[in-house]
């Protein structure tokens, strides 16, 4: 199986000594990626020696060699290869260590969910590309300085280009437009910013717009979810600590805040926070200096500070979940991202947005959406927001054979939404997607019918029998219906 390998995806390779999870790491990155396994360090090795490996996903706790161990050879050897250690186990020496010494990416705890996983090794890969290409970058700059001056202002005017706010995908006259246009404005301020919004409704998306769009944007953009680390880890990893600060502190740690020097530290879930940690931030916050964990003095930074979470932090305030210094001096200027469902109108151009990356990452031949696949859409609540229609419309490109994404391409809970409930709260046309502006009631009467008959057969996957049933008609009724609104299935 791991023997010959397409060339077109990145590789990445497991190691764990559990068949059973090898399997399950298997199915949720396949489609992505080339994956390939090993029960062992040893085999872990040779596989490396033998393939070009992007990101490698070990196991901590295995016969003979640890997984931070193995880790550490990689790092020495493979500095390239982006390590991520998965455990059971929630030891905090086993994390600290595979920090100091392994250099991990992420370190992920069983078990762990699908979407995470796959989420985290396409960030993952997408890391070691850029650090590749600034490996590149920097061998090119000892003997073209010139040149490359020219070609990193490219890069960087590239980059601004690419997170500008008129990137962010969204349909005419879509809420978002407010939020972009306050969010340019405040931009070019040094305001700490509180965004608020659902998971997976575009917080990080619209923080990168606001840094590319300040005098800042020629500096480091540097985020943290403060919501995946322990109290200690998360001031170590933003903060920095000095080596034989705790156990485990084998060599001094630079953190994301004087990395981001005269840049954007960008502070995901920060209202799941730790009283403790609370405290810490807020003297950063005030003093504008940051002191690593075991070091003897303070250090300058000069960083605009962009916060998010998905909690309503003004109650836990209240509740004293939250401190009120803190949250007004992260709260300079608050924004919220309404999610998905309250903007059906934007869901078809991000759908369209997502299809076209998802047919060039997948390589699949397939032009556009069959209508019932935009009506599904459409009436679907969207509880995961742009996330988990990306995660929808990647499933939907790889079962489709064909030039057409169909509705029963998506998963059932998809098919099963509840009919129009996304239109009636969008800014376009009232009432059920699909039914005209304009038109006699029997017209608007046809339309809403036929929208009915299509969500009740793309719930029952076209069963004639249920639908019909549901519907209270005879199945040669449906059937009529059927070929008088033009929906007999293709």
């Amino acid at each position: 199986m791991n023997a010959a390998l397409p060339t077109s995806l990145p590789t990445v390779l497991v190691i764990d000594d559990e068949p059973r999870s090898q399997d399950a790491i298997r199915r949720t990155l396949e489609e992505d990626f080339n994956v390939i396994t090993a029960g062992a360090a040893d085999d872990g090795r040779e596989l490396m020696e033998r393939h070009s490996v992007s990101v490698i996903l070990c196991d901590q706790r295995m016969p003979g060699t640890t997984g931070v161990q193995f880790l550490k050879e990689v790092r020495e050897r493979w500095p390239d290869v982006v390590r991520i250690i998965i455990s059971g186990y929630t030891d905090s020496e086993d994390i600290i260590e595979g920090i100091n010494e392994a250099g991990i990416y992420q370190y992920l705890l069983k078990p762990w969910l699908p979407d995470h996983l796959l989420e985290t090794v396409r960030r993952a890969v997408e890391a070691q590309g850029l650090q590749s290409d600034m490996h590149r970058l920097n061998i090119e700059l000892r003997t073209s300085t010139p040149v490359l001056r020219a070609r990193a202002a490219e890069k960087q005017a590239s980059v601004r280009d690419a997170f500008d706010f008129s990137r962010i995908v969204r349909a005419q006259g879509s809420p978002m437009d407010q939020v972009c246009e306050i969010a340019a404005r405040i931009a070019r301020y040094d305001l700490s910013v509180l965004v608020l919004g659902e998971s997976g409704s575009g917080k990080e998306l619209l923080a990168r717009a606001m840094h590319y769009a300040s005098p800042r944007a020629s500096r480091a953009f540097v985020m943290e979810n403060c919501a995946a680390m322990s109290e200690t880890l998360l001031e170590s990893e933003l903060f920095g600590h000095k080596r034989g600060s705790f156990t485990g502190a084998y060599e001094d740690h630079v953190g994301l805040f004087q990395r981001a020097d005269g840049g954007t530290v960008f502070l995901d879930e920060i209202g799941d926070t730790s009283p403790g940690f609370q405290v810490k931030l807020l003297r950063v916050l005030q003093e504008g200096e940051v002191r690593p964990v075991g070091a003897t003095r303070a250090m300058p930074v000069n960083v605009r500070v962009i916060a998010a979470t998905h909690r309503n932090l003004e109650d836990d305030v209240h509740a004293g979940r939250f401190r009120q210094d803190l949250y007004y001096r992260l709260a300079g200027m608050t924004m919220a991202i309404p999610p998905l469902r309250e903007r059906p109108g934007d869901i078809p151009p991000i759908a369209e947005s997502l299809l076209q990356h998802a047919v060039r990452e997948l390589a699949k031949p397939i032009e556009r959406f069959h209508p019932d696949a935009v009506a599904s859409m459409m009436s679907y609540p969207w509880p995961g927001n742009i996330r988990e229609l990306r995660n929808e419309i990647y499933r939907a490109v790889a079962l489709t054979e064909g030039s057409e994404v169909g509705a029963r391409a998506f998963s059932s809970k998809v098919l099963q939404g509840q009919p129009g409930t996304a239109a009636l709260h969008g800014t376009g046309t009232p009432g059920y997607p699909g039914m005209p502006q304009s038109g006699t009631l029997q017209e608007r009467l046809d339309a809403i019918e036929a929208v009915i008959l299509k969500e009740t057969l793309l719930r029952y996957r076209w069963n004639k029998t249920h639908a019909s049933k549901e519907l209270g008609l005879s199945r040669v009724g449906l059937r009529s219906k059927l070929v008088r609104f033009g929906l007999e299935e293709k």
